[in-house]
This record gives C-alpha cells, sequence and structure tokens, in this order.
C-alpha cells in the first residue's frame, strides 16, 4: 500500500505514546480502563505521525459483528459508530479500528479512491465481515483488480490455541476451514491472518499483504489480550490501526 501517494496508512505497535502501566504506552482504546486524557494525546501522535489535515479519527465502538458504516458525503461525524468497520471515499476523513490480537484490515481501491479499515477477530472472520465490505464497496463502483489489501498484525497460529469445539464450528461451515487449523503436542491452533486472505482471495482480489508480525509475541511490542490475561492483568492496552485518503 505504501506506493500510493494519495493515501496515509500504518499499523501502530504500543510504543510511543503517554500511557503508563499495562498501558505503556501507545494505547489508543477509549474503552479501556486507562486514564483518557492519555488516550487523547496518544490519538494525536498517531495523527501528527501520519501528517493527518484533520484530527479527528474516526472509531467504533467495536461489538465482534459483521455490521459496517459507510461515511459518505452527508454522514454525520459527531455520533457514535458501532460496529467493526468503516468505509468512506471523503477526503481528509481518518478511519481506524483497534485491536489486541485480532486482525486488523486496511483496503483501497486507487481507481475508485475508496477506504476501509476492518477489526476481524475469530467472531468477525466468521461472521463474514471481510467479504461483506468487500462486497459493498464493489456494489459502490470498486473492482477486485484495483482493490489492495493489508492483513496487520494479529495472533499468530502459534499461539492462537482452540478448542475442539471452536474447529467443529468452522467444519460446519465449510470443511475446507480444516486448513487453517493445525496441531501440536495435542492442543490446536488457528491461523487467523491465513483466513482471512483465503476469503479475500475468494473475492479475487490478488493484491494482499500479510504483515506477519505475532501480536502475542512481547518482543514485537504490540498489545495483546491473550498475553494480558495470562498474565492475570485485568485490562490491555489497544493497538491502532489507521487510513486516510488526502
Amino acid at each position: 500500500m505504501s506506493k500510493f501517494k494519495s493515501i496515509e496508512h500504518a499499523f501502530f505497535n504500543k510504543l510511543g505514546g503517554k500511557s503508563t502501566g499495562i498501558f505503556k504506552s501507545l494505547n489508543c482504546g477509549p474503552n479501556s480502563s486507562d486514564n483518557k486524557k492519555n488516550i487523547l494525546k496518544n490519538l494525536e501522535i498517531v495523527s501528527n505521525k501520519i501528517k493527518i489535515k484533520n484530527k479527528k479519527i474516526i472509531l467504533l465502538n467495536q461489538v465482534h459483528s459483521n455490521k459496517f458504516h459507510y461515511i459518505g458525503i452527508h454522514s454525520k461525524l459527531n455520533k457514535k459508530f458501532e460496529g467493526d468497520a468503516l468505509v468512506t471515499d471523503r477526503k481528509n476523513i481518518p478511519i481506524a479500528i483497534l485491536t489486541a490480537d485480532c486482525a486488523p484490515i486496511l483496503i483501497y481501491d486507487d481507481k475508485k479512491k475508496m477506504i476501509a479499515a476492518i477489526h476481524a477477530g475469530w467472531k468477525g472472520s466468521y461472521k463474514d465481515i471481510v467479504k461483506k465490505v468487500v462486497k459493498f464497496m464493489i456494489k459502490k463502483g470498486c473492482s477486485s483488480r484495483n482493490i489492495t489489501a493489508a492483513i496487520g498484525p494479529c495472533i499468530s497460529s502459534n499461539n492462537y490455541e482452540v478448542k475442539e469445539y471452536f474447529i467443529k464450528k468452522f467444519i460446519k461451515k465449510d470443511k475446507k476451514n480444516i486448513i487453517f487449523f493445525k496441531k501440536n503436542k495435542d492442543k490446536n491452533y488457528f491461523s487467523l491472518n491465513k483466513y482471512i486472505h483465503f476469503q479475500l482471495n475468494s473475492l479475487n482480489i490478488k493484491k494482499i499483504d500479510i504483515i506477519n508480525k505475532d501480536t502475542f509475541n512481547i518482543k514485537n511490542n504490540f498489545f495483546s489480550a491473550r498475553r494480558s490475561i495470562s498474565h492475570n492483568e485485568n485490562d490491555y492496552g489497544r493497538n491502532i490501526s489507521i487510513i486516510v485518503i488526502n
């Protein structure tokens, strides 16, 4: 996506912010129990880092759904959006999603000049949020051959342990889904980013980047819900992924 001059985008990790303690330091999650002033400062740091003219970053109240919002010319930006993806073709409207092991996906059609930011954990992916967003974009005049998608840092299959019922749920939906699971020492693991890649590919999108950075691995400097839970921490920070049309 970096070759496109008409957009700015970034997948941020947890470094370079103002938060402290378990939220150290670039926590951008308003729904976390972090100091709200620190979160606002962190969002400002993000805006400045990618040189956004409009400092107001549009976020969602994320609920692990397949619901998305289109921000058109008449859309009100001061309302609270609930869902797990944002789509727009408006300039200087930065859209972003928050993650802490789930996959952030940024999408851009360089002919139609339309962008999307998607939050996809296993629930959203299972409910086809990625497919719903892309199909909506195509309905709006985008083309799969002009779309570039970037799947950002998320928990890897090395650390995404799942139960048998989880696997059965996915196989019941489609027997082919068995390829996204692996067994290691009697434990089952799921590859979230490969599953999302498969979904994008099934829509004839060929230009797909995967950033293979495991959010669970502390060396990669990302917030991770699973890692925080394993350390018995009562909350965790959120990584921000953002895109805007210049």
